[in-house]
C-alpha cells in the first residue's frame, strides 16, 4: 500500500489503496505555524467520563504480523459515563507513541512528543457509573491508533455509552502494550500483497470477537453494559472491519463504516441488521470506491448512506483537530475541523441512539437545513 502524505491538504490525509480509494494528488502548500498545544472539543453529553485500559491476550491463536509473538495481544481502551468530575485528565498517548506516529507520517517541524501533550476530557481510571449502557466497539485506520477517534469516544460516553476502543498492535505505527514494548507497524511491510485488506478486517473481526468474549471478566465496571446492545463503528479499514465483524458476529446489532473500502462478503441472500456508510466525497454513488454500490444492494434492512461535502478521510477522526498543533494548513475549502468533528458526532449518536436505545432520529430521515454538508445517497447525491 503507498501511503501518500498530502502535505497539501495541510492535513495528515494518508490515503491507503487497502484503506480507502485514493485521493488525488494536490500541489503542495507551505506549512503553517504550529498553533501549540492542542485540546479535544467537550464532550456534548450530559455525563463526565472516564477512561482506563486493558490489556487482552488470545492464546488461541497466534499474532498475524509477528511470527515471533506466540499469541494475539490486543490494548483496549475504555470510555464510559462516571460519576467523578475531578481528577486527572487521560493522557492522548504516550511521547514514544508520538514521535513514531510523527516520524511515520513525515510530520517535522515540531517536538516529536506534541501529540502526547493533547488535551484530552476522559479521567483517567475514574469507575464508571450507570447501568444497562449499550456497548460500542471502535476501531481505528490503517496505520493509526484508536486514540485518533477520542473525540468521538468521549461524546458517545458523555451520551451514556461504555466504548471498547481497540488497538491492533503491529497495524498501528506504535501500540505501547504490558512491560512498555511498544509494538511498530510490522502489517506496513505487507500492504501491497493480494487480498491484504481482505486478511486485515478478517483479523480484526477476530480481534473484536475475542474483545466482547472476555470484556466481561477482565473489567471491574462490566457489570454496566447490556451486552444485548452492542454497536460497531470504525473509520477506514476500521469502518470495513466494522461490516466484517458483523457478518462474522451476530452479537454486533448494527454498523457504521466512516470512509472505508468494504471487503467482507456480504451474504447473497442479503443481511438484515442496520448499517450505515458515511464517506468523504469519493464515496458518492459511481464514485472511485465502487465497494459501497456493491454493499449498499446487499443491505436488506435498514440502512444509510450519508456523504459530507468538502469532507476528507480524515475528516471523521481527530486528525483535522491536531493540525494546527502540528503545523500543518488546512486544505482551501476542506470541511473546518470543529464542524467535521461535530458532524460525525451528531449523527453517529443519532444512528446509536436509533438503533439500541430505541430513539426515534429525524434526522435520520432526510437532509437537513441545520446540517446542510450530509447528502442522503444514491437520492440526493450524485457522481462528484
Amino acid at each position: 500500500m503507498r501511503q501518500l502524505l498530502a502535505v497539501a491538504a495541510g492535513l495528515v490525509v494518508l490515503a491507503a489503496s487497502a484503506c480507502s480509494a485514493p485521493a488525488p494528488p494536490r500541489s503542495a502548500v507551505p506549512s503553517a505555524t504550529p498553533t501549540g498545544t492542542a485540546a479535544l472539543p467537550a464532550p456534548t453529553g450530559a455525563h463526565p467520563v472516564g477512561t482506563t485500559a486493558l490489556y487482552l491476550k488470545d492464546t488461541s491463536r497466534p499474532d498475524p504480523w509477528n511470527l515471533d509473538a506466540g499469541a494475539r495481544e490486543l490494548k483496549v481502551t475504555l470510555w464510559y459515563p462516571t460519576g467523578r468530575r475531578d481528577g486527572r485528565r487521560a493522557p492522548y498517548m504516550t511521547a514514544k507513541e508520538s514521535e513514531l506516529f510523527l516520524k511515520r507520517s513525515r510530520i517535522t517541524g515540531v517536538p516529536y512528543d506534541t501529540l502526547s501533550r493533547t488535551r484530552t476530557n476522559a479521567l483517567e481510571d475514574a469507575g464508571p457509573a450507570g447501568r444497562g449502557l449499550p456497548l460500542v466497539v471502535l476501531s481505528p485506520g490503517f496505520t493509526k491508533p484508536v486514540s485518533t477517534l477520542t473525540s468521538l469516544a468521549e461524546d458517545l460516553a458523555s451520551r451514556g455509552y461504555v466504548v471498547a476502543g481497540i488497538d491492533h498492535p503491529y497495524e498501528s505505527y506504535a501500540t505501547t502494550l504490558p512491560g512498555g514494548r511498544v509494538a511498530e507497524c510490522l502489517a506496513c511491510d505487507s500492504d501491497t500483497d493480494p487480498g491484504f485488506g481482505a486478511g486485515v478486517v478478517q483479523g480484526r473481526a477476530a480481534d473484536v470477537s475475542f474483545v466482547l468474549d472476555r470484556l466481561p471478566s477482565e473489567w471491574d465496571g462490566a457489570e454496566v453494559i447490556d451486552r444485548s446492545r452492542i454497536a460497531m463503528a470504525g473509520q477506514s479499514i476500521g469502518g470495513a472491519a466494522a461490516l466484517a465483524t458483523m457478518v462474522a458476529d451476530s452479537r454486533v446489532r448494527a454498523g457504521i463504516d466512516m470512509d472505508g473500502t468494504t471487503y467482507a462478503r456480504i451474504p447473497g441472500s442479503g443481511f438484515s441488521r442496520p448499517f450505515m456508510f458515511m464517506g468523504a466525497p469519493q464515496h458518492v454513488p459511481g464514485g472511485r470506491d465502487t465497494s459501497w454500490d456493491r454493499d449498499w444492494e446487499l443491505l436488506a434492512g435498514w440502512k444509510r448512506w450519508l456523504v459530507l461535502s468538502r469532507a476528507e478521510h480524515h475528516s471523521f477522526t481527530d486528525l483535522p483537530l491536531l493540525a494546527g498543533a502540528l503545523g500543518i494548513r488546512p486544505a482551501p475549502g476542506a470541511l473546518p475541523a470543529a464542524r467535521s468533528a461535530e458532524l460525525t458526532r451528531t449523527y453517529v449518536a443519532a444512528f446509536l441512539d436509533r438503533h439500541l436505545k430505541s430513539r426515534r432520529q429525524p434526522l435520520l430521515e432526510g437532509p437537513s437545513s441545520r446540517h446542510p454538508e450530509v447528502a442522503f445517497c444514491p437520492a440526493s447525491c450524485g457522481r462528484s
